[in-house]
């Protein structure tokens, strides 16, 4: 069932975060002189509340596949991140964070999580909050010397993942860890709160240019080394652009993905432990995909995974129940779309005892839209 949107003409690359008032959707809104907004409202009852402005300018980095996001933290507090250019070339960009103890009606200085200083790519953010902070993941280019090599034969280093905690009341982040040094270099981030800790998933890149997806726990104890969650095997020299989700509840994990050693799949593993062991994983969708994949954990353990299927003159954006033993019933089409980048990556949460979806329809202007789907 398609809702209305609190988005108007010109927005696009939507997010959605659950709140303690609702779920909140963010977007970014085009503007005249090239200036852009990151914006949102909040879904709740079935309505959505008025629109409110985080921050805009004009030297942000647009990108489809590397989006902003608004995310409530807990109480009153909320933590929202965007891309800024800085001067050094068309990929040099850094991640800018502010926070808000009003719940989003004002925002406090940005500030960014890396103090590299360097002219490289900082993007593809996980905001995943965290105790009384939040614990901010992002895919990390200061080792690349500025180098946009997405591909093999690069003669600089790689994109690593780093980490940061967001701890005090005015934002200031710890500082910065990393946690792999050798990852797949515009796929998106993930993470989920386990009973135990936190666990992240995202592309690794090995030497030989397999990227598979990969996982890294995070507790009292430390930061594990990373897991793959299934061996894939797959070599291919240029990113896909298609980064992992992630879900939790107490010790329960899964992971949806998009791959492709021999034809297209989205797949999806369960752990059952915290994320240190995963069965093998089922395939969801096999075929014609544009991935894009999102996922969630109902209450009575069954997972959620939605993508974007590529069919005639267009796409659609489907979703499938799957339990540990493999789909549960047929996958159902939320939506029609298109696999253009500026379609973006469909969002999913649950909500209101279904889930809710939001997704970019592309044209001029292009138009954030949402739907409400019941699970049953």
């Amino acid at each position: 069932m398609e809702l209305p949107t609190p988005a108007p003409e010109g927005s696009r690359f939507p997010h959605l975060a659950p709140g303690d008032d609702g779920i909140v959707m963010s977007w970014m809104q085009g503007g005249k002189d090239g200036r852009v907004a990151l914006r949102h409202a909040t879904y709740a009852g079935r309505t959505w509340s008025a629109v409110r402005t985080v921050a805009e300018g004009a030297d942000w980095f647009v990108n489809w596949a590397d989006f902003p996001s608004v995310v409530p933290v807990s109480g009153g507090t909320w933590i929202a991140h965007w891309l800024q250019q800085r001067p050094g070339g068309v990929y040099a960009y850094d991640v800018r964070i502010a926070v808000s103890q009003d719940s989003g009606a004002t925002w406090g200085a940005p500030f960014s999580p890396h103090d590299d200083g360097t002219a490289t790519e900082h993007g593809f953010v996980t905001l995943l909050p965290a105790g009384a902070g939040t614990q901010a993941f992002w895919l990390d280019g200061r080792n690349t010397g500025g180098e946009h090599d997405h591909s093999s034969g690069g003669t600089q280093g790689a994109m690593t993942l780093r980490s940061a905690m967001i701890g005090d009341s005015a934002g200031t982040p710890m500082r910065d860890l990393e946690l792999d040094p050798r990852t797949c270099d515009c796929c998106q981030t993930d993470a989920a709160q386990t009973s135990e800790g936190i666990v992240v998933v995202y592309r690794d890149r090995s030497e030989e240019e397999i990227r598979d997806i990969a996982l890294i726990r995070g507790t009292d104890a430390g930061w594990s080394a990373p897991i793959a969650v299934a061996h894939d095997s797959w070599r291919t020299e240029a990113c896909p652009v298609n980064g992992p989700a992630v879900a939790a509840r107490d010790d329960a994990v899964v992971v949806a993905w998009f791959t492709a050693p021999d034809r297209p799949r989205v797949r999806v593993a369960f752990s059952p432990d915290g994320g240190r062991t995963f069965t093998p994983p089922i395939d969801v969708a096999v075929g014609a995909l544009a991935g894009r994949v999102d996922t969630l954990l109902l209450p009575d353990g069954r997972a959620v995974v939605s993508w974007l299927a590529d069919t005639p003159g267009s796409a659609e954006i489907r979703a499938q129940i799957v339990t540990p033993s493999g789909p549960a019933g047929a996958a159902i089409t939320v939506a029609r779309s298109d696999v253009a980048r500026s379609s973006g990556f469909p969002q999913m949460v649950a909500a209101d005892g279904g889930l809710l979806f939001a997704w970019t329809r592309t044209g001029d202007p292009p138009q954030v839209l949402t739907a409400f789907v019941p699970v049953h």
